[in-house]
């Protein structure tokens, strides 16, 4: 893996970690939040975004997939269980990327398949759109606290070097 593959992943989970932690420091309401036209809200899409990221790392490193175990965070106790599931996801995802290129077959259709960086690329794009979406649904409600420009890759710089 070259140090660019690593940092971008390193940023990922960081960037993933700091958007739970602050949507923990919200009430649990927002979860139920969405922008106007977008029928998944704050708790879908959080959610969403970690069963994602498991399912990700399930494809590239072979380990069994398990669900979680709803399908929406509607309670900071389901976002913390949904915060540690994307944590070690994100940490099996910067272990994969440590192997070599190959093919992987999509999981619904065994006869269709991705090479492992397109794989790992969409996880880490997967992400970003959704943290993006989170913010929106947030900022929808007048609540500005998931500030996607303090989970960018200059942050997480600024953050790596003081050690945070």
């Amino acid at each position: 893996m070259t140090h660019t593959t690593d940092r971008l992943f390193r940023h990922m989970a960081w960037a993933n970690a700091q958007t739970f932690a602050v949507l923990a420091t919200l009430p649990e309401a927002i979860y139920a939040h969405s922008e106007p036209g977008n029928d998944w809200n704050v708790g879908m899409i959080t959610a969403h975004l970690a069963e994602a990221a498991t399912s990700f790392a399930s494809r590239l490193d072979g380990a069994p997939y398990a669900d979680l175990p709803f399908d929406r965070i509607t309670t900071h106790a389901e976002l913390a269980v949904a915060a540690a599931a994307c944590a070690g996801a994100d940490a099996r995802l910067r272990q994969a990327a440590l192997l070599p290129e190959g093919t992987i077959p999509f999981r619904e259709d065994p006869t269709h398949s991705y090479t492992r960086s397109t794989v790992l690329g969409q996880s880490i794009h997967h992400a970003t759109e959704h943290r993006a979406q989170i913010a929106g649904a947030l900022v929808a409600h007048g609540i500005k606290a998931l500030d996607l420009d303090a989970l960018d890759v200059w942050a997480f710089g600024d953050a790596e070097r003081l050690g945070e």
